[in-house]
Order: structure tokens, then sequence, then C-alpha cells
């Protein structure tokens, strides 16, 4: 079992590989899974709206657009630069705030629905992460989330990249959280009901080398692994990841097409 110190020093790492690369290009293509969760949770105008790990702002902008008073987070503080571009593109007022999602600086029960898009499940302390959301939502509010399952395409690249890199031993891996009886896990008895729904997302590029060459280039934790990686690893990986993208994907009229499973969750608090 890791310690809290290296359950702290492992985060510090996580936060250098994400802020490596940019990862709002990969982001910004994974909107349209913010605008399905936003209506997944039913949000109303006026509603208090956190987005914990949000990235490049896909689920705040989602809520912005109808009508919530949003606070959107992250431990990174350039991908919450490029969400606030986005925001002033769309005129949609949000407020964005630099914040640990395993220690958000929120009173109690401060908001009515609190998001996460593919964000708090890649935090080191998962169980830490869940009982801060729930903390933080309102009696009766709801916590919505989209996760990567593990049998899903990124959660097979995760497996691939740690076979090259295993992870630090004792820490979970991050498609935990899109696996139902861990959710229970981690959210428990503060939470009256969780709704979870499988569903897809396609990612679309040319070909597997093209996706290959964007994720290494832009995609923090890829970018990182062929980083540490020699230069027969980094090769070894690419066939790994072109071999996996091939089987997973599919050709439409010349490009590559590849489902990717993930759940959307909706979790209402007692």
């Amino acid at each position: 079992m890791e310690t809290s110190t290296d359950l702290k020093a492992l985060k510090s790492r996580q936060q250098l590989a994400w802020a490596s690369g940019d990862y709002a290009v990969i982001g910004t293509t994974l909107q349209i899974v913010g605008e399905s969760l936003a209506e997944a949770c039913d949000l109303c105008w006026d509603q208090r709206v956190l987005d914990v790990a949000a990235g490049n702002g896909n689920a705040s902008l989602a809520a912005a657009r109808r009508g919530c008073k949003v606070t959107s987070t992250d431990y990174v503080g350039l991908l919450l630069e490029r969400a606030a571009e986005r925001a002033r593109a769309d005129r949609l007022e949000i407020s964005f705030q630099t914040a640990d999602a395993e220690n958000l600086p929120f009173a109690d029960a401060s908001f009515d629905v609190v998001l996460s898009t593919f964000g708090v499940m890649f935090t080191p302390d998962q169980a830490r992460a869940a009982a801060e959301m729930l903390r933080v939502c309102r009696p009766g509010g709801r916590i919505g989330l989209a996760n990567w399952t593990p049998e899903g395409f990124i959660g097979q690249v995760f497996k691939t990249l740690g076979r090259h890199l295993p992870p630090p031993p004792g820490v979970q891996p991050p498609s935990r959280w899109g696996v139902v009886s861990h959710l229970e896990t981690l959210f428990g008895v503060p939470a009256a009901s969780i709704r979870a729904t499988p569903l897809v997302f396609n990612f679309r590029y040319r070909s597997a080398a093209h996706f290959i060459d964007v994720f290494r280039t832009w995609y923090g934790p890829i970018h990182k692994a062929f980083a540490a990686l020699p230069a027969d690893g980094a090769a070894a990986l690419e066939k790994d990841l072109t071999e996996l993208l091939h089987r997973m994907g599919r050709t439409a009229d010349g490009a590559l097409v590849v489902p990717s499973e993930y759940l959307e969750i909706v979790i209402t608090r007692n």
C-alpha cells in the first residue's frame, strides 16, 4: 500500500504530465460528452455547478450554455486558460479557479451539481476525491461523471502504457472509475442512487499513425511515456498502440474511427 507521501509525489508527477503537451487539442474534440452529461444531469437555469478536473472546460461550457452559475476548476492553470478562451468566444460567464480535486477549496454543500468529464478519474487518491465531491454537493444534489471503462479503447490504451511503464504499486488504475461496483464503493451510503449508462465516444483520425502522432505530441500521459522510454522502448510502444488501434478501430471512407466506451454516471446525493 502506498503512503500519503507516495501519493503526493505521484500527484506532482501527474500534474507535470498533464501540463506537458496541450490536452486542449484533444479535449476540444470531446465536447459532445459534456453536452450529453449536462442533459443527463438535467441542469437548470441558475443552478450552482462545479466542474472538477475540468481540463479545457467541456462540462463547464455545457453547463454555462444552460444558464448555470459555473465554477470551473483544475490543478493545471494552463488548461483553465484554454477553457477561459473558449468561454469568452461564446460569451459565457464562468468562474475559473485553480484547485486540487482531492482538496476542493469550497464549503460543504456549496453546489447543486458537481461534474467531471474524464478528469477526476485520474486522481491518485480516488476515495478522497470522491469524498470531496460528495462534501461540496448539497443534499439532494447530483454528481455527474463521464469515465472511461477498463474494457473500452482508452482503458486499453492505459493498460498498454502500463505494460511499458508499470504504474507504482498499490495505485488503482483510473479506469476503475468506469466500473459500477467501484463507484458504489467510492460513493457508498451518501449516494441515494447511482445511475450508470454505457455510451461510446468515437475518436476520428486519418489513420493509426495520425492518432499516435497527435496523442504523443499533445496528450500528457502519452507524451510523457514516449519521452521516458529509450528509442527501442518507444518503438515497441508505438507498435503496440498501432495494433490496438487496428484491432479496436474501423475504417470509414479511408479514415480511422475508434469507438471508445465510457460510463455516463448520475449520482443523487442523500
